[in-house]
């Protein structure tokens, strides 16, 4: 809303400082300077309205040391994260675009999901929680509607030049760029990482098929991917400060490659694909970023708050839509590594508990217990040097996910 205020002066009476508003690179600062503001200035008021309305967490003994000390921490906390997401972006970025209209949407859907899942389980006393039919329709339900507005609007394109290495150039000024031939066309084009181009089409999958049919196959992988992201997010937030961490880390990450695909100059010196408007996506991640981050301040050990299904389930909505939206949806498992080791080991402890326990009459186990993060706590790791260290892994693979734009 001020982007359209300050435009408004600016035009109208040219008042000096009101255009600083036309620079992403200002909106973003400022999106996430307030978002920090926001989470740590209200989180602690939040925190104790929590407690007076008895919204604890109840901690099942798993026999993990300081577990129950845990007991009676406040849940819910997502709250507050989806406010300082939420409320920075309408301030600072263009509500017109389509992209940031998804992301308010799917951050406002999967948070409310989590928000009911949270409330039956704290005030109605139900550990069980939203039933799981319903969390299923729910996460298919905003993958369906992300799937069908990314193929079907005409407003998500990929821009292609007659010369694309000319546009960054240092000949071609940016503004000049125009000068030089393109087309805005529609495309199920994605990136895909160490392969020659980087680009991979979802027409290719079931290449026998007519065109027709290609808008099913890309809705059905929009919605896999959306509901495995949120139950990766939702696994991964089992100990102090690791999603809300994990998250920020991604965030960042996606939030570079989207002012990069969004950019005409540097998209063109990099060989990615140029996807118009959606450098104003770098506003909605670093206000994620700083949402992330500031929660931090009273959710790292020993936490205060705890996200819930209401953080995590928001969280989990912004990355896979944002990498969605981006085009690097096949960048996820590397880029979200973290999450995807704490997924693969449940699903490998509980195949491999039922494949033994079939064979020998007793059950096996794999791991100490899982997910991963409490395999450490079992073998007496500190829950911060756990955090600490699995913090540093998703900053390596952050890295390495920036560096396929050129291993190719």
């Amino acid at each position: 809303m001020l982007y359209y205020l300050f435009n408004y002066l600016d035009r109208e009476f040219d008042i000096p400082g009101a255009g600083v508003f036309q620079y992403i690179s200002f909106r973003a600062g400022m999106a996430i300077i307030l978002s920090l503001l926001i989470t740590i200035v209200f989180g602690r008021q939040l925190i104790e309205l929590l407690r007076r309305k008895q919204a604890g967490e109840t901690i099942r003994d798993l026999g993990l040391e300081g577990q129950m000390e845990k007991k009676g921490t406040p849940t819910m906390g997502g709250i507050i994260i989806i406010g300082a997401i939420v409320v920075p972006v309408l301030l600072f970025a263009k509500l017109d675009n389509i992209y940031v209209i998804l992301l308010l949407v799917s951050t406002l859907w999967l948070g409310t999901i989590g928000f009911i899942d949270d409330y039956i389980k704290v005030f109605k006393k139900n550990k069980e929680g939203l039933a799981g039919r319903f969390k299923i329709v729910g996460q298919v339900g905003i993958g369906l509607i992300v799937g069908l507005t990314l193929y079907f609007n005409e407003d998500v394109v990929i821009r292609e030049f007659d010369q694309p290495g000319l546009v960054a150039s240092t000949e071609i000024l940016a503004p000049d760029y125009q000068s030089i031939n393109f087309e805005d066309v529609k495309s199920t084009k994605t990136t895909i990482p160490f392969v020659k181009n980087n680009e991979f089409d979802y027409k290719n999958l079931i290449p026998f098929l007519s065109e027709d049919y290609t808008w099913i196959i890309y809705v059905l992988a929009v919605i896999f991917i959306v509901t495995a992201m949120s139950n990766g997010a939702n696994i991964t937030d089992g100990i102090d400060g690791l999603a809300a961490g994990t998250s920020a880390i991604i965030g960042l990450t996606l939030g570079l490659l989207a002012y990069l695909s969004g950019n005409v100059i540097f998209s063109q010196y990099l060989n990615i694909m140029y996807i118009p408007n959606l450098g104003e996506l770098a506003i909605y991640s670093t206000a994620f970023v700083g949402a992330c981050v500031g929660f931090l301040w009273y959710n790292a050990y020993p936490a205060q708050v705890f996200m819930g299904d209401t953080g995590s389930l928001s969280l989990a909505a912004v990355i896979a839509v944002l990498a969605l939206v981006i085009r690097k949806e096949f960048l996820i498992p590397l880029l979200c590594g973290v999450f995807l080791i704490e997924n693969v080991s449940v699903m490998l402890q509980v195949f491999y508990f039922k494949y033994t326990k079939k064979k020998y009459g007793e059950g096996r186990r794999i791991f100490k217990m899982a997910p991963l993060h409490h395999h450490y706590q079992k073998l007496n790791y500190h829950e911060s040097k756990i955090v600490s260290r699995f913090w540093i892994v998703g900053m390596f693979l952050a890295i390495l996910t920036l560096a396929t734009l050129k291993l190719r």
